[in-house]
């Protein structure tokens, strides 16, 4: 993939959703909640602050991340599937 994201955006592979409950229970494809877990794949240089300097990003490529239910705009790359977002809307490093 050639894509590079833009200032503090990051671009994610999300993880497929679980098929199985806890207890054992298979949960059919409409009812599948949006996954909320990605990882990675691109990383923009970071954002420019007042002072005329880049802020570093906190995460790189390779990082397994959860991030919000509504963030980010889905896009197809090359066929495949991938999230834009920014770096705010990242919660968690996992």
């Amino acid at each position: 993939m050639n894509v590079k994201p833009m200032e503090d955006r990051v671009i994610l592979k999300s993880m497929e959703a679980e098929a199985k409950t806890a207890g054992g229970i298979i949960i059919p494809d409409n009812a599948k909640e949006k996954p909320q877990k990605g990882e990675i794949v691109a990383v923009g240089p970071g954002k420019m602050n007042d002072k005329g300097t880049r802020n570093e990003m906190t995460v790189k490529v390779g990082d397994k991340v959860l991030y919000g239910k509504y963030a980010g705009t889905e896009v197809t790359i090359d066929g495949k599937e991938y999230l834009i977002v920014r770096e705010s809307d990242i919660l968690a490093v996992v």
